[in-house]
């Protein structure tokens, strides 16, 4: 009899799950949910930062796009899936009250934001960020040496701390903190109370400054000296944190009805989407793969003798098994990529959202134009030589993650004349984004860990040749893209697949399971000449405007 496994990746705007052939790692059906909520942008601000989502939207979507899959194959595959494992976006935590319940399901708090879960792009915790630095770098331990030396704002405990301040209602309820990682295969199994909950390594180590060297989290003395609200959490939280290929759980009755799957199947502790991506993309020694959508996260695993005691500085973290059981998993990555290239789409679109139906164009002929803009760019952008137009576009417009994390920094275009059109900043743009991501591999080199090939994930490296190649020539080196759109979900698949008895380990999975290899970019010797100039003149022009886009 065949064995399935689903795989679930909840993304930044929607929730795919896929159905996988547990022996050949086929792709049997697959099927995408919208969050609703999410698409209307409740609850959300972009002006402040302030990007939150409903914990509905999750469930709802969770239920609709499982259910899609399944429908999609003979009604007997149900009965023989034997396992299933998930990924978010993170770090994405939510304030739960004493059943491990998030706050937003009471009705209380149903329509509050701060009781919501807390999307990993949401910026609202910069001071506080910067106290946890400031508090870290002055302690006799510091906390921040195992996640590049700098604590960001898109992380656990600044995002919790941002909330106890300026929430006194969702403070006083709430019991305990949750990643969406560990809730979802915790609601799945019934076991969200605090004390039975377990705890993805993968979100506590690179998020949260868990870590062996300190017994797990950081001391309770040291969150105190940060705030005084921060007191006693840490016993409200957990002092373990499990790997991936770890079960969670069984499939409780109910939610096996819901979903229509078998009651007591295997569920996986949850990790991050880029985390389980790279797992699904075949990594190993000396990869990095590049999981390339909104934003990117950059992740390479490394055996412990090549760390060796060394702390990477400017990345978003080493931690031990956060991608794979016995070696170490190293995270950097960009707080804005496919964003950077929606923004320029929405802001030449304007024009059409506020004055189409004063024009007589109807919202449906408004959108078709639109949908257009961001492929029209990208062929007229192909036209061009690197660097045309004497356009440099520095690439910080949600901050900055890596390396050296700084979300106070801002985006900004130098070189514009009248001369300048749209295609011409678009290529700047790209070629931007680019030239950060190579600062990120620039940066692990440095630090003594050496890259041997690059791959790449998710939307962007599907849909968008250009910045591939770009991507290629910037690096001077050749990019293999994989062949799933869904090797994100897969990923998440090969760990339900261990923790289910199916393969021993991760690596005996990956063999069977990982997905292939469609392309691959190959530099341009002459672009790739080019393109090291101008990423020279990158690197000078941030260093010296860094400080006046700080204050802006």
């Amino acid at each position: 009899m065949e064995r399935y496994v689903i795989g679930v990746d909840f993304g930044s705007d929607s929730v795919r799950a896929v159905i996988v052939n547990a022996a050949t790692g086929k792709e049997e059906g697959t099927d995408v949910a919208y969050y609703p909520r999410w698409a209307k942008q409740q609850f959300c601000d972009a002006s402040k930062n302030q990007f939150r989502q409903h914990p509905l939207d999750h469930l709802e979507s969770l239920e609709q796009c499982i259910k899609g899959a399944l429908a999609q194959l003979p009604a007997a595959v149900a009965q023989q899936v034997v396992a299933l494992g998930v990924d978010t976006t993170g770090s994405t935590p939510c304030a739960v009250d004493g059943d491990g319940v998030p706050l937003a399901l009471n009705d209380e708090f149903k329509d509050n934001p701060n009781a919501m879960f807390i999307l990993w792009k949401d910026h609202t915790a910069v001071k506080e960020a910067e106290e946890i630095n400031q508090a870290a770098w002055n302690n006799d331990i510091d906390y921040t040496k195992y996640v590049g030396g700098i604590y960001s704002s898109e992380w656990f405990w600044a995002k919790i701390l941002h909330t106890l301040r300026v929430d006194e209602a969702v403070r006083d309820a709430a019991v305990s903190w949750v990643e969406h990682c560990d809730w979802i295969p915790a609601v799945l199994t019934d076991t969200q109370a605090p004390e039975r909950l377990k705890r993805s390594r993968c979100a506590a180590g690179h998020k949260a400054m868990w870590h062996g060297d300190w017994d797990g989290l950081p001391s309770d003395e040291f969150l105190r000296s940060v705030d005084p609200l921060l007191g006693g959490l840490r016993e409200r939280l957990y002092t373990d944190s499990q790997t991936s290929d770890v079960k969670a759980g069984d499939l409780t009755p109910e939610w096996a009805e819901r979903l229509g799957l078998p009651a007591g199947i295997a569920v996986s502790v949850g990790a991050f989407d880029a985390h389980m991506g790279a797992v699904g993309a075949g990594i190993g020694k000396g990869a990095l793969v590049k999981i390339m959508g909104t934003s990117t996260c950059d992740v390479m695993v490394a055996p412990y003798d090549v760390i060796a005691g060394k702390q990477v500085r400017g990345i978003c973290g080493q931690v031990d098994g956060s991608v794979i059981p016995g070696m170490i998993g190293l995270e950097a990555g960009q707080s804005a990529l496919g964003d950077v290239y929606a923004w320029f789409k929405d802001l030449l679109a304007w024009p059409l959202d506020t004055l189409a139906a004063a024009a007589g164009i109807s919202e449906e002929q408004a959108a078709a134009v639109e949908d257009q803009i961001l492929r029209k760019l990208t062929q007229e952008a192909e036209k061009l030589e690197p660097g045309d137009g004497g356009v440099l576009a520095l690439d910080w417009l949600n901050g900055r993650r890596s390396p050296d994390a700084d979300q106070t920094l801002k985006g900004a275009a130098l070189g514009l004349t009248l001369g300048t059109t749209a295609p011409r900043l678009f290529l700047s743009l790209v070629e931007g984004t680019c030239y950060g991501a190579r600062a990120i591999v620039d940066r692990f080199r440095d630090e003594g860990v050496e890259i041997e090939e690059v791959i790449a994930i998710g939307g962007i490296p599907q849909k968008n040749a250009l910045v591939m190649q770009i991507t290629a020539d910037v690096f001077n080196m050749p990019i293999r893209v994989a062949a799933s759109e869904q090797a994100v979900a897969i990923g998440a698949g090969i760990f339900g697949a261990v923790a289910a008895g199916v393969y021993k380990d991760v690596e005996e999975a990956k063999a069977h399971m990982a997905s292939p290899f469609a392309q691959t970019f190959t530099p341009d010797p002459e672009r790739a000449a080019k393109y090291e100039e101008l990423y020279q003149n990158y690197l000078r022009t941030g260093a010296l405007v860094e400080d006046t886009l700080r204050s802006l």
